[in-house]
C-alpha cells in the first residue's frame, strides 16, 4: 500500500506539471494548446469578463483552503499521535548507541550498531514529517485567514472551474506527498484505535496521557538541514503576507470596485508576481527540511514551480496590455531572469 500511494502521487504530480512546462514552449503547432492552458489557468485580473462559461466566482477558492485546513490538520494530528506513541526521541536512544561499543564485542559490536541506529534513523525520519505537516499547517491556516480578511475579491472576478478543480486536488495532494511513506502505517494506526474504542466503549478505553513537553522535544532534536528549512520556509511565509497585504490593500483603495492599479513596493518593484516568488521560497524551505531525499517532495516542489511559473508570465504580460505605463524592468517572477 505504502509502495502504491507513492507511485500514485509521484505519477500525479508528473502528469499534472507536464501540461504546464510544455504549454509555454514557442512553437506555432503548441499555441492552442498553449491557449487551453492559459484559458484553464486564468482568474481574477487575468480572465476576461466575458468568459464565463464553465467559471466559478474567485472567492468560492476559499473552499479550497477549508478543505486544506480540516485535511492537513487531520493528517498533522494523527501523525503526531503516531509519532508520539510509535517513535519516541528520548534521551535513552542516544545511551543505548554509546552503551553498544562497552558491552558488547566481536562481530556483534557493528551489526548492533546498525540495527539501533537504522531504528534511531527512523523515528527521526517520522519527526521530520512532523515537521513538514507542521509548516504546511501554518500555510494553509493564514491562506484561509488572508481569503477571509486580507483579500478583496471583485464581485465580477471569475475563475475557471478547471482551476477550481486543480486547487483542491493540489491541496489533497500536497499535504499527502508531504507524509506518504508514513501514511499506510498512521493510517492503521489510527484504524486501530477507531475499531478499538468502538469494541470497548468509552469507559472501558484507557486514559490517552500525552506529555506535552515530550510531544514537542522530539521536533528540537531535528538536524540542521531541518532548522534552515524552516528558516527558509519562514522568511517566504512573512514576504508572502507582506505581499498579500499590498495587494489587499491596493484593491481596497481602488476607485472603483473593478478598477486595477500597479502594486507597488517592496518585492513588487522587481517582479510583477513577488507573492508567488515567496511561495516558491515557502516549499523550497520544504524541501529542505525534508532533507532533500523524497522525490515525491521534488516533484511536489517542481510543480509549485511550473505552476507559479507558468501564472506570474500570464499576470505579468495582462500587466503590460492593461497599463501602458507600466515598468519594462520587472519581470514575471525570478528577479533579472524570468
Amino acid at each position: 500500500m505504502e509502495l502504491g500511494l507513492v507511485t500514485l502521487l509521484r505519477a500525479a504530480w508528473i502528469a499534472v506539471t507536464l501540461p504546464i512546462v510544455i504549454a509555454p514552449i514557442p512553437s506555432s503547432k503548441l499555441s492552442s494548446f498553449h491557449q487551453l492552458v492559459s484559458k484553464f489557468a486564468k482568474r481574477g485580473k487575468t480572465m476576461q469578463p466575458c468568459s464565463c462559461k464553465f467559471t466559478v466566482p474567485h472567492r468560492f477558492f476559499s473552499h479550497v483552503y477549508m478543505v486544506a485546513v480540516v485535511w492537513t490538520t487531520i493528517l498533522l494530528l494523527t501523525t503526531w499521535l503516531y509519532a508520539y506513541r510509535m517513535a519516541p526521541l528520548t534521551s535513552e536512544s542516544f545511551h543505548i548507541l554509546h552503551l553498544a561499543s562497552h558491552l558488547t564485542g566481536g562481530s556483534h559490536i557493528l551489526s548492533f550498531h546498525k540495527s539501533h541506529l537504522t531504528a534511531l534513523e527512523h523515528r527521526y525520519s517520522i519527526w521530520r514529517i512532523v515537521l513538514l505537516l507542521l509548516l504546511m499547517e501554518a500555510q494553509v491556516l493564514r491562506r484561509l485567514f488572508e481569503t477571509f480578511n486580507v483579500s478583496n475579491y471583485s464581485p465580477s472576478a471569475r475563475m475557471h472551474i478547471f482551476g477550481y478543480l486543480t486547487g483542491l486536488f493540489y491541496y489533497i495532494a500536497a499535504p499527502l506527498s508531504l507524509c506518504c511513506t508514513l501514511a499506510p502505517k498512521v493510517f492503521n494506526f489510527t484504524l486501530s484505535l477507531v475499531a478499538e474504542f468502538i469494541v470497548k466503549g468509552k469507559n472501558q478505553m484507557p486514559a490517552i496521557e500525552i506529555d506535552w513537553c515530550g510531544s514537542v522535544n522530539p521536533l528540537m532534536k531535528l538536524g540542521w538541514s531541518q532548522w534552515i528549512g524552516s528558516a527558509i520556509f519562514l522568511w517566504g511565509w512573512i514576504y508572502q503576507c507582506r505581499c498579500h497585504a499590498s495587494l489587499g490593500s491596493v484593491q481596497a483603495h481602488a476607485e472603483q470596485v473593478d478598477d486595477y492599479v500597479i502594486p507597488t513596493g517592496d518585492w513588487f518593484e522587481i517582479v510583477s508576481s513577488p507573492h508567488y516568488l515567496a511561495e516558491i521560497v515557502i516549499y523550497a524551505g520544504m524541501v529542505v527540511a525534508s532533507g532533500g531525499g523524497d522525490l515525491t517532495v521534488w516533484l511536489l516542489f517542481v510543480f509549485v514551480v511550473a505552476n507559479l511559473g507558468f501564472a506570474a508570465a500570464e499576470t505579468h504580460k495582462w500587466y503590460l496590455c492593461k497599463f501602458e505605463n507600466y515598468p519594462r524592468n520587472r519581470f514575471a517572477i525570478i528577479p533579472f531572469l524570468y
